[in-house]
Protein backbone atom coordinates (compact mmCIF):
# COMPACT_ATOMS: atom_id res chain seq x y z
CA UNK A 1 0.00 0.00 0.00
CA UNK A 2 1.31 3.39 -1.19
CA UNK A 3 2.41 5.71 1.66
CA UNK A 4 0.61 9.15 1.23
CA UNK A 5 3.50 11.91 0.42
CA UNK A 6 3.80 14.11 2.85
CA UNK A 7 2.76 17.53 1.93
CA UNK A 8 6.68 19.84 1.63
CA UNK A 9 7.49 21.93 4.55
CA UNK A 10 6.88 25.38 4.05
CA UNK A 11 9.95 27.31 4.01
CA UNK A 12 11.43 29.55 6.92
CA UNK A 13 10.62 32.77 6.26
CA UNK A 14 13.94 35.21 7.14
CA UNK A 15 13.66 37.35 10.37
CA UNK A 16 13.82 41.03 9.10
CA UNK A 17 16.60 43.35 9.60
CA UNK A 18 16.66 45.43 13.02
CA UNK A 19 15.93 49.08 12.84
CA UNK A 20 18.91 51.00 13.25
CA UNK A 21 18.94 54.83 13.83
CA UNK A 22 21.12 57.10 14.86
CA UNK A 23 22.63 61.05 14.42
CA UNK A 24 25.94 61.63 12.67
CA UNK A 25 27.62 65.22 13.14
CA UNK A 26 29.30 66.35 10.22
CA UNK A 27 31.99 68.61 11.35
CA UNK A 28 35.06 70.23 9.85
CA UNK A 29 36.81 73.59 9.47
CA UNK A 30 34.64 76.28 7.02
CA UNK A 31 34.51 75.52 3.39
CA UNK A 32 35.69 71.79 3.14
CA UNK A 33 32.28 70.88 1.89
CA UNK A 34 30.04 69.86 4.50
CA UNK A 35 26.68 71.00 3.31
CA UNK A 36 27.57 69.89 -0.13
CA UNK A 37 27.82 66.02 1.96
CA UNK A 38 24.81 66.76 3.82
CA UNK A 39 22.72 67.40 0.61
CA UNK A 40 24.17 64.61 -1.41
CA UNK A 41 23.43 62.36 1.80
CA UNK A 42 20.09 63.67 1.36
CA UNK A 43 19.14 63.10 -1.93
CA UNK A 44 17.95 66.79 -2.02
CA UNK A 45 19.42 70.45 -1.06
CA UNK A 46 17.95 71.45 2.27
CA UNK A 47 21.48 73.25 3.30
CA UNK A 48 22.99 76.29 1.27
CA UNK A 49 26.70 76.27 0.01
CA UNK A 50 28.51 79.18 -0.99
CA UNK A 51 32.66 79.71 -0.90
CA UNK A 52 31.99 82.45 1.95
CA UNK A 53 33.41 80.90 5.25
CA UNK A 54 30.22 80.59 7.43
CA UNK A 55 27.76 80.30 5.40
CA UNK A 56 26.37 77.21 7.40
CA UNK A 57 24.91 79.59 10.35
CA UNK A 58 22.41 76.93 12.28
CA UNK A 59 22.19 73.28 13.55
CA UNK A 60 20.52 71.42 10.30
CA UNK A 61 19.18 68.37 10.33
CA UNK A 62 19.20 65.68 7.05
CA UNK A 63 17.53 61.93 7.53
CA UNK A 64 17.78 59.28 5.05
CA UNK A 65 16.21 56.41 5.29
CA UNK A 66 17.31 53.17 3.88
CA UNK A 67 16.41 49.82 3.80
CA UNK A 68 15.87 49.24 7.62
CA UNK A 69 18.27 52.29 8.78
CA UNK A 70 17.93 56.09 9.22
CA UNK A 71 20.36 57.95 8.99
CA UNK A 72 20.12 61.39 10.58
CA UNK A 73 22.69 63.74 9.94
CA UNK A 74 23.37 66.96 11.57
CA UNK A 75 25.29 69.71 9.28
CA UNK A 76 27.27 72.15 11.83
CA UNK A 77 29.35 75.61 11.16
CA UNK A 78 32.58 75.60 10.51
CA UNK A 79 34.52 76.03 13.81
CA UNK A 80 35.68 79.36 13.94
CA UNK A 81 39.15 79.97 15.62
CA UNK A 82 38.84 83.73 15.91
CA UNK A 83 36.29 84.33 18.06
CA UNK A 84 35.95 88.47 18.50
CA UNK A 85 32.31 88.37 17.80
CA UNK A 86 29.31 87.05 19.70
CA UNK A 87 28.19 85.71 16.42
CA UNK A 88 31.25 83.53 16.35
CA UNK A 89 31.01 82.58 19.77
CA UNK A 90 27.39 81.24 19.44
CA UNK A 91 28.35 79.30 15.90
CA UNK A 92 31.46 77.34 18.07
CA UNK A 93 28.76 76.51 21.29
CA UNK A 94 26.35 74.94 18.33
CA UNK A 95 29.56 72.51 17.25
CA UNK A 96 30.01 71.62 20.65
CA UNK A 97 26.52 71.07 21.71
CA UNK A 98 25.79 69.13 18.59
CA UNK A 99 29.01 66.82 19.25
CA UNK A 100 27.47 66.07 22.87
CA UNK A 101 23.90 64.18 21.00
CA UNK A 102 25.28 62.21 18.23
CA UNK A 103 26.29 58.42 18.11
CA UNK A 104 29.32 59.25 15.10
CA UNK A 105 31.10 61.76 13.91
CA UNK A 106 32.01 62.48 10.36
CA UNK A 107 35.63 64.76 10.75
CA UNK A 108 35.55 66.56 7.30
CA UNK A 109 38.79 67.79 5.44
CA UNK A 110 39.93 68.15 1.99
CA UNK A 111 42.21 65.02 0.95
CA UNK A 112 45.40 65.28 0.89
CA UNK A 113 45.59 68.74 3.25
CA UNK A 114 45.41 69.31 6.85
CA UNK A 115 45.93 72.83 7.90
CA UNK A 116 45.86 74.13 11.34
CA UNK A 117 41.97 75.19 11.44
CA UNK A 118 41.52 71.65 11.07
CA UNK A 119 43.77 70.63 14.06
CA UNK A 120 42.04 73.06 16.17
CA UNK A 121 38.38 71.29 14.98
CA UNK A 122 40.17 67.52 15.67
CA UNK A 123 40.65 68.50 18.83
CA UNK A 124 37.31 69.05 19.57
CA UNK A 125 36.72 65.42 19.26
CA UNK A 126 38.86 64.07 21.62
CA UNK A 127 35.96 64.37 24.24
CA UNK A 128 33.76 62.72 21.89
CA UNK A 129 35.93 59.86 20.92
CA UNK A 130 36.70 58.92 24.57
CA UNK A 131 33.06 58.52 25.02
CA UNK A 132 32.73 55.58 22.71
CA UNK A 133 31.65 57.60 19.63
CA UNK A 134 33.43 56.87 16.56
CA UNK A 135 34.64 59.48 14.10
CA UNK A 136 34.83 58.57 10.58
CA UNK A 137 37.39 60.70 8.70
CA UNK A 138 35.95 61.73 5.39
CA UNK A 139 38.06 63.02 2.77
CA UNK A 140 36.19 65.04 0.43
CA UNK A 141 37.68 66.93 -2.71
CA UNK A 142 39.46 63.52 -3.72
CA UNK A 143 38.61 64.50 -7.48
CA UNK A 144 40.51 68.18 -6.88
CA UNK A 145 44.15 65.76 -5.76
CA UNK A 146 46.23 65.90 -9.14
CA UNK A 147 48.60 62.85 -8.21
CA UNK A 148 45.61 60.54 -6.75
CA UNK A 149 48.82 58.48 -4.89
CA UNK A 150 49.29 61.00 -2.57
CA UNK A 151 46.12 60.59 -0.59
CA UNK A 152 47.92 56.90 0.97
CA UNK A 153 50.93 58.29 2.77
CA UNK A 154 48.65 61.62 4.12
CA UNK A 155 46.12 58.80 5.35
CA UNK A 156 48.95 57.33 7.38
CA UNK A 157 49.44 60.81 8.85
CA UNK A 158 46.31 61.33 9.76
CA UNK A 159 46.00 58.05 11.80
CA UNK A 160 48.72 58.67 13.49
CA UNK A 161 47.31 62.46 14.28
CA UNK A 162 43.49 60.50 15.45
CA UNK A 163 42.35 56.79 16.55
CA UNK A 164 39.60 57.57 13.08
CA UNK A 165 37.20 54.26 13.55
CA UNK A 166 37.27 53.93 9.51
CA UNK A 167 38.82 56.12 6.62
CA UNK A 168 36.41 57.38 3.41
CA UNK A 169 38.60 59.16 0.59
CA UNK A 170 35.75 60.50 -1.56
CA UNK A 171 33.90 62.90 -3.70
CA UNK A 172 30.55 64.38 -1.85
CA UNK A 173 29.28 64.94 -5.28
CA UNK A 174 29.77 61.33 -6.76
CA UNK A 175 26.38 59.11 -6.19
CA UNK A 176 29.04 55.42 -5.78
CA UNK A 177 30.87 57.76 -3.46
CA UNK A 178 28.09 58.65 -1.17
CA UNK A 179 26.18 55.06 -1.18
CA UNK A 180 29.78 53.70 -0.05
CA UNK A 181 29.83 56.10 3.13
CA UNK A 182 26.38 55.04 3.57
CA UNK A 183 27.87 51.51 3.83
CA UNK A 184 30.84 52.16 5.92
CA UNK A 185 28.76 54.05 8.77
CA UNK A 186 25.92 51.62 8.58
CA UNK A 187 27.21 49.04 11.22
CA UNK A 188 27.75 52.18 13.86
CA UNK A 189 24.30 52.85 13.94
CA UNK A 190 22.35 51.80 17.23
CA UNK A 191 19.70 48.95 16.85
CA UNK A 192 16.72 51.21 17.74
CA UNK A 193 13.60 52.05 16.47
CA UNK A 194 13.26 55.44 13.45
CA UNK A 195 12.80 58.67 15.12
CA UNK A 196 11.26 59.94 11.97
CA UNK A 197 8.83 58.59 9.01
CA UNK A 198 10.57 56.84 5.93
CA UNK A 199 9.87 59.79 3.97
CA UNK A 200 11.12 62.23 6.15
CA UNK A 201 14.24 64.58 4.52
CA UNK A 202 14.66 67.08 7.43
CA UNK A 203 13.14 68.66 10.86
CA UNK A 204 13.63 72.14 9.49
CA UNK A 205 10.77 74.20 8.66
CA UNK A 206 9.84 75.75 5.26
CA UNK A 207 9.88 79.37 6.49
CA UNK A 208 13.12 78.35 8.07
CA UNK A 209 14.37 76.77 4.03
CA UNK A 210 13.42 79.95 2.76
CA UNK A 211 15.51 82.32 4.99
CA UNK A 212 18.55 80.07 4.65
CA UNK A 213 17.90 79.72 0.08
CA UNK A 214 17.89 84.01 -0.14
CA UNK A 215 21.25 84.04 2.61
CA UNK A 216 23.17 81.53 0.05
CA UNK A 217 21.91 83.57 -3.12
CA UNK A 218 23.05 86.89 -1.01
CA UNK A 219 26.66 84.99 -0.28
CA UNK A 220 26.83 84.00 -3.98
CA UNK A 221 26.09 86.98 -6.01
CA UNK A 222 28.03 89.36 -3.71
CA UNK A 223 31.03 87.30 -3.06
CA UNK A 224 33.94 88.77 -0.75
CA UNK A 225 32.21 91.85 -1.13
CA UNK A 226 29.92 92.00 0.98
CA UNK A 227 31.32 90.99 4.64
CA UNK A 228 30.18 87.85 6.87
CA UNK A 229 28.26 90.01 8.84
CA UNK A 230 24.72 89.77 7.30
CA UNK A 231 21.82 87.58 7.32
CA UNK A 232 18.09 87.40 6.03
CA UNK A 233 14.94 87.85 8.65
CA UNK A 234 11.79 85.81 7.11
CA UNK A 235 8.67 88.67 7.97
CA UNK A 236 6.35 86.74 6.33
CA UNK A 237 5.76 83.10 5.31
CA UNK A 238 2.01 82.55 4.35
CA UNK A 239 0.34 80.10 1.64
CA UNK A 240 -2.49 81.35 0.15
CA UNK A 241 -6.05 79.41 -0.56
CA UNK A 242 -8.05 79.63 -3.77
CA UNK A 243 -8.10 82.58 -6.52
CA UNK A 244 -5.19 83.91 -8.64
CA UNK A 245 -2.25 85.53 -6.55
CA UNK A 246 -1.81 89.23 -8.44
CA UNK A 247 0.63 89.69 -10.66
CA UNK A 248 3.50 92.70 -9.87
CA UNK A 249 6.17 94.00 -12.01
CA UNK A 250 10.11 93.93 -10.16
CA UNK A 251 11.49 97.13 -8.85
CA UNK A 252 9.64 100.17 -6.79
CA UNK A 253 10.44 101.78 -3.76
CA UNK A 254 9.31 100.20 -0.13
CA UNK A 255 8.82 102.50 2.29
CA UNK A 256 10.12 103.70 5.64
CA UNK A 257 13.65 103.13 6.98
CA UNK A 258 15.36 103.10 3.81
CA UNK A 259 14.32 100.00 2.65
CA UNK A 260 14.38 98.67 -0.85
CA UNK A 261 12.22 95.77 -2.26
CA UNK A 262 13.53 93.21 -4.67
CA UNK A 263 9.96 92.28 -6.15
CA UNK A 264 9.53 89.57 -8.71
CA UNK A 265 6.47 87.93 -10.66
CA UNK A 266 4.18 84.52 -9.34
CA UNK A 267 4.28 81.92 -11.94
CA UNK A 268 1.53 79.04 -12.06
CA UNK A 269 2.09 76.17 -9.46
CA UNK A 270 -0.30 74.05 -7.65
CA UNK A 271 0.40 76.01 -4.22
CA UNK A 272 0.72 79.74 -3.60
CA UNK A 273 3.19 80.64 -0.95
CA UNK A 274 4.49 84.46 -0.24
CA UNK A 275 7.46 85.37 1.58
CA UNK A 276 8.49 88.78 2.80
CA UNK A 277 12.47 88.84 3.64
CA UNK A 278 14.60 91.30 5.45
CA UNK A 279 18.25 91.13 4.47
CA UNK A 280 20.00 92.31 7.72
CA UNK A 281 23.32 94.11 7.03
CA UNK A 282 25.82 96.02 9.48
CA UNK A 283 26.44 99.38 7.32
CA UNK A 284 24.67 101.71 5.12
CA UNK A 285 27.74 101.14 2.42
CA UNK A 286 26.83 97.30 3.00
CA UNK A 287 23.12 97.84 2.15
CA UNK A 288 24.19 99.40 -1.09
CA UNK A 289 26.32 96.71 -2.20
CA UNK A 290 23.18 94.22 -1.66
CA UNK A 291 20.91 96.60 -3.76
CA UNK A 292 23.61 97.51 -6.59
CA UNK A 293 22.69 99.57 -9.64
CA UNK A 294 19.62 100.50 -10.15
CA UNK A 295 18.91 97.61 -7.95
CA UNK A 296 20.06 95.08 -9.80
CA UNK A 297 21.96 92.98 -7.90
CA UNK A 298 18.80 92.63 -5.27
CA UNK A 299 16.11 91.97 -8.01
CA UNK A 300 18.92 88.76 -9.16
CA UNK A 301 19.17 87.21 -5.50
CA UNK A 302 15.02 87.64 -5.45
CA UNK A 303 14.89 86.24 -8.75
CA UNK A 304 17.23 82.82 -8.19
CA UNK A 305 16.39 82.54 -4.27
CA UNK A 306 12.56 82.39 -5.99
CA UNK A 307 13.14 79.69 -8.86
CA UNK A 308 14.82 77.85 -5.80
CA UNK A 309 11.91 78.27 -3.60
CA UNK A 310 9.70 77.01 -6.68
CA UNK A 311 11.15 73.78 -6.42
CA UNK A 312 11.94 73.10 -2.77
CA UNK A 313 8.02 73.81 -2.42
CA UNK A 314 6.55 72.86 -5.15
CA UNK A 315 4.81 76.44 -5.31
CA UNK A 316 4.12 79.20 -7.27
CA UNK A 317 6.03 82.13 -4.81
CA UNK A 318 6.02 85.36 -4.52
CA UNK A 319 8.82 86.87 -2.94
CA UNK A 320 9.26 90.47 -1.28
CA UNK A 321 13.05 91.08 -0.24
CA UNK A 322 14.05 94.47 2.02
CA UNK A 323 17.25 95.64 2.92
CA UNK A 324 18.24 96.93 6.30
CA UNK A 325 20.93 98.15 8.66
CA UNK A 326 20.99 97.22 12.11
CA UNK A 327 24.87 98.00 12.99
CA UNK A 328 26.40 95.72 15.18
CA UNK A 329 23.78 92.98 14.94
CA UNK A 330 26.46 90.24 15.29
CA UNK A 331 27.82 91.44 18.17
CA UNK A 332 24.92 92.03 20.12
CA UNK A 333 23.31 88.42 22.28
CA UNK A 334 20.00 90.41 22.08
CA UNK A 335 19.48 90.76 18.02
CA UNK A 336 21.44 87.21 17.82
CA UNK A 337 18.45 85.30 19.55
CA UNK A 338 16.09 87.60 17.74
CA UNK A 339 17.12 86.11 14.44
CA UNK A 340 17.05 82.55 15.59
CA UNK A 341 21.07 81.90 16.74
CA UNK A 342 20.66 79.76 19.28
Amino acid sequence: MTQPTAAPAEPTPFPAPPQRCGHIAIVGRPNVGKSTLLNALVGQKISITSKKAQTTRHRITGVRTVGASQFVFVDTPGFQTRQQKALNRTLNRTVLATLADVDVVFFVCEAGRFTLDDAKVLALLQDASMQGKPTILVANKLDALVRRQDVLPWLRQMQERHAFAEFVPMTARKAADIERLFAIVEPYLPEQPWQYEAEALTDRSERFLAGELVREKLFRLTGDELPYTSTVVIEKFEEEEGGEASKRGEGGQGPGDGEAPGRVPDIPGPRRVRIAASIVVERDAHKGMVIGEGGERLKRIGSEARQELEKLLEARVFLELWVKVRSGWADDEAHLRSYGYE
